[in-house]
């Protein structure tokens, strides 16, 4: 059962010219490659990537932001027929570009963690500074979390010694209503933990 010209041309959306052609047996011509639009910002590319490769040895709080180099490009190459909108875009692109090219690699890298459910813990005790009786006052926190379901019991200590290291670790026990399975990440601030108490 063969179909209309005109159902032809809805159900491929296509126009009838193009139809005929393939219902004759000709091939469609080859598509002709779009020739790359010239961009006012081109003539000022290689002045961008060399403000993007001299980043990569400055420190972070002197990089240059989009708006810095659009100031640049403005102030001292009287470049007034670009706008910043132009600049932001190609330099969002670009810096990854640049620093990949300088081996210096993504600028984040992450490794997905998973947990099961009861198996890990983790462990933070560290000071903090609380107002108490009208008086700034350095305590204590302890935190343990679960690691699957982000369940956290807290602690105020008034001192930082192993007793309390240890108190904190049974309250959370029976407040969480056991131990973990697997094991317990610690994460202790320098010099608040004694290493026998964490081994």
């Amino acid at each position: 059962m063969g179909m209309s010209l005109r159902a032809l041309q809805r159900t491929h959306n296509v126009t009838w010219r193009t139809v005929r052609r393939a219902l004759d047996g000709q091939w469609p011509e080859p598509r002709k490659k779009q020739r790359r639009k010239e961009s006012r910002l081109d003539p000022y590319k290689p002045l961008i990537d060399g403000m993007l490769l001299a980043d990569l040895d400055a420190p972070p709080k002197q990089r240059h932001t989009a708006q810095r180099i659009y100031d640049r490009l403005v102030e001292d190459h009287a470049a007034d027929d670009i706008s910043y909108s132009m600049v932001r875009v190609y330099v969002k692109d670009r810096r990854k570009e640049v620093r990949r090219q300088a081996g210096v690699g993504p600028d984040a890298m992450f490794v997905p963690q998973t947990h099961l459910p009861g198996a890990e813990a983790e462990v933070d005790f560290g000071d903090v500074h609380v107002m108490l009786a009208g008086k700034m006052t350095k305590v204590y926190l302890f935190s343990m979390r679960l690691s699957y379901s982000g369940k956290a019991v807290h602690r105020v200590f008034a001192s930082c010694g192993q007793e309390a290291f240890f108190e904190g670790h049974v309250h959370a026990f029976r407040v969480l209503g056991g131990t973990p399975r697997g094991r317990i990440r610690y994460d202790c601030e320098d010099n608040q933990v004694p290493l026998r108490a964490v081994a």
